[in-house]
This record gives C-alpha cells, sequence and structure tokens, in this order.
C-alpha cells in the first residue's frame, strides 16, 4: 500500500496544532500578579494616565518661564500709487518723481516676562503637582485592586480544578456501584430500585461534573484574559503552588487602613487640589502684570529701512468685569473642595466597613477549615461504618448513597478550604492597603 507522504505531513501537523490548542502552564500566585501588573490593559491605563498627569504639570511650569515671539513678512507690490506727503526739497535731484516701491519687508521679535499675577501661576503648579500625585496613588490602587482579581481567579480556578478532579474520582466509584448493582439485581439480590437509585447518583453527578467543568473554564479564561496569554492556554494549580503560601500576623486595625489605603489619598490630595482652585479663582481679582520687550526692522525698497528698533516696557491687565463674575467662579470652587471633603468622610466610613468585614470572613474561613478538616473525618468514618451495614444486609441503598454524598461535600469543602483561607487573606491585606507589600508592587 503505497502513502501519500503529505497525508502523513498533515496528520502531523494537525497533532502538533492540537497540542498547541491545549497547551497547560503552571503558574504560582506571585507570578501570575506579577504578569497581570505589567501587561493588563487596566494597569498601562493607568500608568499613561500618571504619565498624562506628568506632562500637565510640566505644561504649567512652563508658564513661568518667559515668552519669545518670532514674526516676519515679505510683500511684493506688482502695482500700487505711491504719494509722498512729507515736505520735500524741491531742488533735491529726482524729488519730481516718487520712488518705485514694489517690496516690503518686516521682522520682528517679541519678549513677555510674567512678574505677576495674582499668585496664580504658582497656585496652578501646586494644583497640578497635587493631582500628579492624586493619579500616582489612584495608579497603585488599580495595581492594587488587579492582584486582589488575580488572586480571586487563581483561587477560584483552584477549586473548581479540585472540584472537578473529586467529582470525577466519585463519578468512576458511583459508575463501579452501578456496574455491580445491575449483576445483583439480575441475579435478583437487590430490588430493582435500588438499581434505578444507584443510577440517578451517576447521573446527578455527571450534572455536578458538567457544571464543574464550566465554571473551570469559565475562570480560566478570566484568568488568561488578564495575564494577555493565549486564549487556549489552560493554567493548572496543584497543592505545592498553594502549599507556599504563609500568611503572616495580620493588623487589621482602621488606623493601618486610614494611613495606607491608596483610594483614600487620592481622595485627599484631589480635596487639597480642589482647595488649590479656590485659591486660582481668588486670583482672578488680582491684576496681572508683565515686562514686555522687542525688536523690529523694517525695510521698504526706496523708501525706508528701520534697524534696531528696540522696545521695553511694562504690561497691565485687569479684568474689571471680573471683579464682579468671579465671585460665582468661587463659589462654585469653593462647593467643589467641600464636595471632595464629603466624598472623604463617606470612603472613611466605607473603608471601617469594608476592613471590619473582611477581618470577619477571615476568621470564619480560618475557623471552617478546622472544622471541615472534622467533618471529613467524620464523613469518611460514617461511610466506612455504613458500607460495613451494607454490605451485612443492616442497612439499606438510601444510606450508603447519602453517606457518600456526606463524604464526597467533605472531601470537597477540605479541599477547597486553603484557597478560600488565601482568598480572604488577601482580601483583608487589600481592605486594610496592604496588598502591595506582599507582592512587592514597588519592583514593578
Amino acid at each position: 500500500m503505497k502513502i501519500n507522504p503529505l497525508l502523513l505531513f498533515s496528520i502531523f501537523l494537525a497533532g502538533l496544532t492540537s497540542a498547541a490548542a491545549q497547551e497547560k502552564t503552571s503558574l504560582s500566585l506571585e507570578e501570575a500578579v506579577q504578569i497581570a501588573w505589567k501587561k493588563s490593559n487596566e494597569s498601562a491605563l493607568a500608568t499613561a494616565k500618571v504619565n498624562s498627569k506628568q506632562y500637565e504639570l510640566q505644561t504649567v511650569k512652563n508658564k513661568q518661564y518667559p515668552d519669545v515671539k518670532l514674526s516676519s513678512q515679505y510683500q511684493y507690490l506688482p502695482t500700487g500709487n505711491i504719494t509722498i506727503l512729507l515736505p520735500q526739497d524741491p531742488n533735491a535731484p529726482g524729488s519730481a518723481q516718487p520712488p518705485a516701491v514694489n517690496q516690503i519687508f518686516f521682522a520682528q521679535t517679541a519678549v513677555s516676562m510674567p512678574i505677576f499675577s495674582g499668585f496664580k501661576i504658582q497656585r496652578s503648579i501646586n494644583l497640578y503637582s497635587t493631582l500628579y500625585e492624586a493619579e500616582s496613588a489612584t495608579a497603585l490602587k488599580t495595581k492594587e485592586d488587579i492582584a486582589l482579581r488575580v488572586v480571586k481567579y487563581y483561587t477560584n480556578l483552584y477549586k473548581a480544578q479540585k472540584t472537578v478532579e473529586l467529582l470525577g474520582e466519585n463519578q468512576k466509584s458511583a459508575q463501579q456501584r452501578v456496574n455491580d448493582f445491575v449483576e445483583l439485581e439480575s441475579n435478583g439480590i437487590i430490588p430493582k430500585n435500588d438499581l434505578l437509585k444507584a443510577q440517578l447518583q451517576v447521573s446527578k453527578i455527571q450534572l455536578s461534573v458538567d457544571e464543574a467543568k464550566n465554571n473551570q473554564n469559565i475562570v480560566n479564561y478570566y484568568l488568561v484574559t488578564l495575564l494577555k496569554m493565549d486564549p487556549n492556554t489552560k493554567i493548572t494549580i496543584t497543592e505545592s503552588d498553594l502549599s507556599k503560601f504563609e500568611p503572616r500576623i495580620l493588623q487589621s486595625d482602621t488606623d493601618l487602613a486610614l494611613s495606607n489605603r491608596k483610594d483614600l489619598e487620592a481622595l485627599r490630595l484631589q480635596g487639597k487640589a480642589s482647595e488649590e482652585n479656590v485659591k486660582i479663582a481668588k486670583s482672578n481679582y488680582y491684576p496681572s502684570i508683565a515686562i514686555i520687550g522687542g525688536y523690529a526692522l523694517i525695510d521698504i525698497k526706496n523708501a525706508l529701512e528701520a534697524t534696531n528698533l528696540t522696545n521695553v516696557g511694562v504690561g497691565l491687565s485687569y479684568d474689571l468685569s471680573g471683579l464682579i463674575k468671579n465671585s460665582t467662579t468661587v463659589k462654585m470652587a469653593q462647593s467643589k473642595a467641600d464636595e471632595a471633603k464629603h466624598s472623604e468622610e463617606i470612603l472613611i466610613d466605607y473603608i471601617k466597613v469594608q476592613v471590619q468585614q473582611a477581618a470577619e470572613e477571615y476568621d470564619l474561613a480560618v475557623n471552617q477549615d478546622v472544622v471541615y478538616e472534622q467533618a471529613l473525618a467524620q464523613a469518611s468514618e460514617n461511610y466506612r461504618i455504613v458500607k460495613d451495614k451494607y454490605d451485612n444486609d443492616l442497612s439499606d441503598t438510601n444510606d450508603l448513597l447519602e453517606a457518600d454524598v456526606d463524604q464526597l461535600s467533605a472531601q470537597i469543602n477540605k479541599a477547597v478550604s486553603k484557597a478560600n483561607i488565601i482568598q480572604k487573606y488577601y482580601e483583608l491585606l487589600s481592605a486594610t492597603g496592604q496588598i502591595s507589600q506582599s507582592f512587592n508592587l514597588s519592583k514593578i
């Protein structure tokens, strides 16, 4: 039989494509957070906003320096009637004929140096410097939120993978039970009703497996999208990845949160910027004074030539109508400053509630882990006893299936308990403003 080499190559290539489509990778939580900080769209946007504020600040600082402008004109006059109005000496040669003027050249340099503008320039610098600091704090808060999202996706993915694993193992044993019951039922040892109950349990487990796999695929896609990885990448998380987690002693008091939280810092800086806005609005009550100077030259062919035309002086600008109109501007700026103060108070109350809730949930997760461990031992022992009774015709199928379900539930609860503790731990770190320290955000 002759085999087409192209067919073999196509099969080989298809195999490579299939393997690539199911590429699996293992990531630690620390690695996942670092990747998200470097590659996520939210992180890039936060950095871009900080850069924009920095450029805005530099733009305002440039207003301290003199403005220098250079302008020039050249005009060609193909036609024109020239009349000299100045008195002329009739005896001068060529006095009867006006000059042939057909070209004009003009050049000027103007310099303006602001001296006083009601302190508006310096206050504008203070304003944009504060806004830059506020945007920097907001960017750090954004990256902290990204880290918490990664933690939630990571731990939820582990929970889903572990649930699928345990359900799969239970499904095998349940299917084996059905196979045994089929043989027992065919020999008349057990009623058909018991077989149907065992088959029904397999169906229920299959539904749970499908739902768990669906959750696993969704969370995996969320995580790889956030990390800017190939959509077909399957991230695998093992117990060894979670075993590296070593929680440190947490300080969950609200005073620490109020001093560490970047969103509160950003809001306070925005309030400070609002106060600078009030001062800038009041600056409009003052005149603006600037030193002006310049240099010019004029060349009108055959008629006039003037060079070294220098000038220096003082410019004064005062908006008299603004004395009346500006009061509304000041009131509006003051109102916005009051808004910032109220927003800060609201956020402080929210932070206090968030810290308390996060601390309670972390303690609950730790306590639940102890209970889940006890429950697993109890459920395993209960299943062993019920199974022995069932084998000796001392319990029915309902007791056996119920004990099996209880054991499976206890196994899943205990398996995901560690991931739940990690998630609640980092939620508490986020609430108290310490999550960036845990992942070394300063290195990014």
